[in-house]
């Protein structure tokens, strides 16, 4: 499993629907994640990922030295599924997909990684998985980490 994680200041994703484009989730300080799902990824490398990154100290303190996690910062989440994160760009020019987790294992364990970062009390929004979507954000620093586990 694959979390592309990127501190923002805001994040948002849009999705078009019948009634036009609508935002799925929206954020203030942060982290937006990228979450990419391979075949081999299962409930326990999910909860191993989430753990990481609602753990991982990349916010500063006062000192300005990043030591602050994600709830000691006060920030929030914004998961976006990215099935390109899994793919194979070692040969040729055209990225393999191989290791992809089919679309249901993927969706799932989406589901549940969201699910399981609003159960540890993080304010977790999310946009819709399969969907053609926009994101934005503002990267803060730049500081931007590939966890993967």
């Amino acid at each position: 499993m694959i979390g592309l994680i990127q501190r923002v200041t805001r994040a948002s994703v849009t999705v078009d629907s019948e009634e036009g484009q609508q935002v799925t989730g929206s954020i203030g300080k942060g982290l937006l994640v990228l979450l990419g799902v391979e075949r081999e990824d299962d409930i326990e490398k999910m909860q191993k990922l989430a753990k990481k990154v609602i753990g991982y100290r990349i916010f500063s303190d006062e000192n300005g030295k990043m030591n602050l996690n994600l709830q000691q910062a006060g920030g929030e989440l914004l998961v976006v599924s990215q099935f390109t994160l899994a793919a194979d760009t070692g040969k040729g020019l055209r990225p393999s997909f191989s290791s992809a987790a089919t679309p249901d294992q993927a969706n799932e364990l989406y589901e549940a990684f969201i699910g399981f970062c609003r159960e540890q009390g993080v304010t977790t929004q999310a946009g819709s998985f399969g969907a053609d979507m926009k994101v934005e954000l503002i990267n803060d620093g730049p500081v931007t980490f590939n966890l993967q586990v």
